[in-house]
């Protein structure tokens, strides 16, 4: 994991959640922590990450996780024991 990946993992456990998070950001962090993504229909995608499944939806049209994925996010990595 390199620095840019490791502060967008703390920034995921801030409170409040920010609103600024870049998905791209997002999915190479995942990738970076062993998460296999696969598309799924439309704008969603799953994440398979140390037996922890879960389906996403993409941001669109921003750019931007939105506050509410941020702490869906959040609880995904807790789970799978991945924190900062």
């Amino acid at each position: 994991m390199n620095t840019k990946q490791r502060k967008v993992l703390q920034s995921l456990f801030e409170n409040p959640p920010p609103g600024n998070i870049l998905w791209v950001d997002v999915e190479n962090l995942l990738v970076a922590c062993g998460a296999e993504i696969t598309e799924g229909r439309g704008s969603r995608i799953r994440v398979a990450i140390h037996g922890v499944r879960a389906v996403f939806h993409r941001p669109h049209p921003q750019k931007e996780a939105s506050k509410g994925l941020v702490k869906s996010l959040r609880n995904v990595l807790i789970e799978a024991g991945i924190e900062p």
